[in-house]
């Protein structure tokens, strides 16, 4: 009984003092589950304020970000946070930072340049961006300067347009049982080839809408074995201009991941089509091409929009030709800020180094989507 009397004094003992402790020395990890200020270790080096500002954006703490810069009073947090995220609805508006890289580039007594390297999720992938911050020692820390990109904006002005459109209307519930609905487009595969590369066997080609009314197009194939058996079945998603007007092509590339080609036989294609209403507008001119080649090969380029409406997301897709004329290769870049008209917006599609040699003419078509739906 003596024996647990003790026990029980020298526990209230105990628990009195880390009351009395954790009241005059909190531990920080306890303020911030307590809804306190977070932890954020010291910034004493140029690296160290990086990766404390490239956390604050992977948690979207934008007022934690914005305050921890040194050129805070050049600009509003709403320009901050617009210069991350854009103004209009894109892809980079509902992205989220899933990684960054630093990388000191200089440094000296009191300033330094570091080189972060954005890794952003998108819905339909990674997006990597890249900015160099300047660092300002400021007493025993170091403090971001933020290298702000300020949003180009479009002038008041009445834009004409004058375009083609399509609409369908479809057998209502009233028409009569026997009545058909108008007829999917036709179209047509005009080049389909497989080849091997390290991930598997890929198959390059192209398909054209040969109607006079516009489709939604997609294709999906086969690989057969020798006794004619299915090995694999893969369609096209993102390397496809799923929309297609009258006679307009389009390049997929459909990869069958970990396949080889010396088990295929035959290949069996098949293309879909559907008739949407669409129209020819908006019109995205693509400006100032150009290959580069090897190392970091590469098409490179400019979208302007030239209509009056802000579009959403534009889907740059690039058909690569050998010098017989067959496709070599398709790539493509989603843009991940909104088109505004008339503001020109670069594009860069990478070429694989070992087929760059080999490229001698491009082609580069566009596709556009609205917040919401397809353009």
């Amino acid at each position: 009984m003596t024996k647990g009397r003790v026990l029980a004094a020298c526990l209230l003992v105990v628990t009195a003092a880390l009351i009395v402790v954790g009241t005059l020395w909190p531990v920080p990890t306890a303020v911030a589950y307590a809804g306190g200020e977070s932890i954020v270790p010291s910034a004493r080096t140029p690296e160290a304020a990086a990766n404390n500002l490239g956390n604050a954006i992977k948690a979207q703490d934008w007022q934690r970000a914005y305050l921890s810069l040194e050129n805070k009073a050049q600009f509003t947090e709403q320009d901050f946070v617009h210069d991350l995220t854009g103004t209009y609805p894109s892809l980079q508006a509902n992205a989220t930072l899933n990684t960054f890289e630093v990388f000191p580039l200089h440094s000296d007594a009191n300033s330094a340049l570091v080189r972060m390297k954005l890794h952003w999720t998108t819905v339909v992938g990674t997006e990597v961006s890249t900015r160099d911050v300047h660092m300002m020692r400021d007493g025993d820390h170091w403090a971001p300067e933020w290298p702000l990109v300020k949003e180009a904006t479009v002038p008041p002005q009445v834009i004409p347009v004058n375009y083609l459109r399509w609409d369908v209307i479809y057998r209502g519930p009233e028409d009569d049982w026997g009545a058909q609905d108008v007829a999917a487009p036709h179209v047509r595969i005009i080049d389909m080839h497989p080849v091997q590369r390290a991930d598997g066997v890929v198959l390059l080609g192209e398909i054209l809408n040969e109607d006079v009314v516009p489709a939604y197009v997609s294709v999906s194939a086969t690989l057969l074995s020798k006794n004619q058996t299915p090995i694999a079945t893969e369609g096209s998603f993102d390397k496809i201009a799923h929309q297609l007007l009258p006679k307009q092509v389009t390049p997929f590339l459909i990869l069958f991941p970990n396949a080889s080609l010396s088990d295929v036989a035959s290949v069996r294609m098949t293309p879909f089509s559907t008739l949407v209403p669409a129209s020819a507008d908006p019109v995205i001119e693509v400006d100032n091409e150009k290959l580069n080649p090897a190392p970091d090969a590469s098409l490179t380029g400019e979208l302007i929009n030239q209509s009056g409406r802000v579009v959403s997301v534009a889907h740059v897709l690039g058909t690569f030709y050998n010098a017989t004329g067959q496709v070599l290769w398709v790539a493509d870049q989603y843009v991940p800020r909104a088109l505004l008209p008339g503001i020109p917006a670069q594009f860069i599609i990478h070429i694989p180094e070992d087929l760059a040699r080999k490229v001698s003419s491009q082609r580069t078509v566009v596709a556009s989507y609205t917040y919401g739906g397809v353009l």
